[in-house]
């Protein structure tokens, strides 16, 4: 009988024991939250390209739309990308616009595509570009005029570079601003005069060395110096 008592109060011990152990040692699971945001998150990596917004977005400090909205870029923003991160499914990128930086979704942005300004006849021949030009000699100046049946004088220019491929805007003052300044002309170069028929960049030509250029003006397509008594004074740049 103190055998069978001993046995049983032993075995209450050892399954009592066995209870307890196991509830010291149970984990606590971790929010399912905590585990998400550790998959979804990864470290940033180097990226670099100028991207456009593609419509008006929000930039974040950090990927993820939960993350607090730093500031809003309009639709056509130029942004600079430094990072980029992965967020779940999604890019993020890390960006410099305006001079503030945030994240923002990869989506909502396009590659900019960067305008490199190329020499007047870049596509070309210089020479072909005159010969072009020579050959309009003698075509009645007409104001306005963009064919061969008589051209002003950016009539003039626009129609010998767009027939060798190179497309220049329509009037004297657009294609003055669309080309850069140099000292040092080359044949084809476009040069500009001022305060011919009004105050400011007036007139056009092409120039063919030699301290010659051809234009339209006067009665017609023709060749002149530039150390011409009319013209002489009133040059104003070479430009390309």
């Amino acid at each position: 009988m103190r055998k069978l008592f001993f046995t049983l109060f032993a075995s209450t011990l050892i399954f009592t024991g066995t209870v307890t152990t196991a509830g010291a040692h149970t984990p606590t699971p971790a929010p399912a939250t905590e585990s998400v945001q550790q998959v979804s998150s990864s470290l940033a990596s180097a990226k670099s390209g100028t991207f456009v917004a593609k419509y008006n977005s929000n930039i974040r400090s950090d990927a993820g739309i939960q993350n607090k909205r730093l500031f809003t870029v309009s639709k056509g923003t130029k942004v600079t990308a430094t990072h980029q991160k992965k967020y779940g499914s999604q890019t993020w990128f890390k960006v410099n616009a305006n001079g503030k930086s945030g994240w923002v979704l990869s989506s909502l942005l396009s590659q900019s595509t960067v305008k490199v300004s190329a020499p007047a006849a870049s596509t070309a021949s210089s020479s072909a570009l005159v010969a072009t030009a020579m050959s309009l000699r003698g075509v009645p100046y007409k104001f306005g005029g963009t064919t061969t049946a008589g051209f002003d004088c950016s009539g003039f220019t626009q129609y010998v570079f767009k027939k060798n491929g190179k497309n220049l805007t329509r009037t004297t003052l657009t294609q003055f601003a669309e080309t850069d300044k140099v000292t040092t002309p080359k044949v084809g170069d476009l040069v500009f005069f001022a305060n011919t028929y009004r105050p400011g960049i007036s007139h056009v030509g092409i120039y063919i060395g030699n301290n010659q250029f051809v234009h339209s003006g006067g009665a017609k397509a023709e060749v002149r110096s530039l150390s011409d008594s009319y013209w002489g004074p009133k040059f104003h740049s070479f430009r390309r």
